[in-house]
């Protein structure tokens, strides 16, 4: 656990019963991605392609976040750094190739983002319920819920632009809807890149109290 001494120590994940729930969903994620992906693509949806993209992200992530536990509190924020920088550039090529489907002709096919939309979002929720236990661990924990949480979040969005894309026969909505994910991953980036850089000074200001 976190902790040696001092009752401000956050969580480190070291706990069976968390690295069960976390294998549990990595496989979801990873099983959701090549759902989405595929789906995406043939429902011609930025939005699914995005939160396919988020799903494949956060597999890799929580296998960094995994493999990291119980490592030094330095091996720990480098992964949540590195989780930081990941969903930043994630954020950026959707923001970017949102932008360019502005300019791409072609209205997604509403039934299937929806369909899927929902599939993605019993998984999120699922992912969700398992976490929200250790939602307020260190930089490197609080990054898997951050991202469990997004996904949540992104899947409604998803369900809201596949109703809006059925009810406008445009792809506007699905456009909105992937600029907004975006601002999401980006938000994200930084909360955690803040936390871990946080937790970084704080490593070495008591590095040099000990000295």
């Amino acid at each position: 656990m976190a902790g040696c001494c001092g009752h401000d120590a956050k969580f480190d994940g070291v706990s069976d019963d968390y690295k069960r729930r976390l294998w549990i969903v990595i496989a979801l994620n990873a099983t959701m991605f090549f759902v989405e992906i595929t789906a995406g693509h043939l429902a011609k949806s930025q939005a699914l392609q995005a939160d396919a993209l988020d799903f494949a992200g956060d597999a890799l992530t929580y296998g960094i976040s995994l493999a990291v536990i119980g490592a030094s509190l330095r091996a720990r924020t480098n992964a949540a750094l590195f989780k930081g920088v990941s969903l930043l550039l994630m954020g950026l090529w959707v923001f970017g190739s949102t932008v360019y489907r502005v300019f791409y002709a072609g209205v997604p096919t509403a039934e299937i983002m929806g369909v899927v939309g929902f599939l993605a979002l019993l998984t999120n929720l699922a992912s969700v319920l398992l976490l929200v236990r250790y939602k307020d661990g260190d930089a490197n924990v609080r990054s898997v819920w951050l991202c469990s949480r997004n996904d949540a979040i992104g899947n409604v969005a998803v369900i809201f632009a596949a109703l809006g894309v059925w009810g406008t026969a445009t792809g506007w909505p699905d456009l909105i809807v992937a600029t907004v994910m975006a601002g999401l991953f980006l938000s994200s980036a930084f909360q955690i890149v803040r936390q871990a850089m946080i937790e970084r000074q704080e490593m070495t200001k008591h590095k040099h109290l000990q000295v």
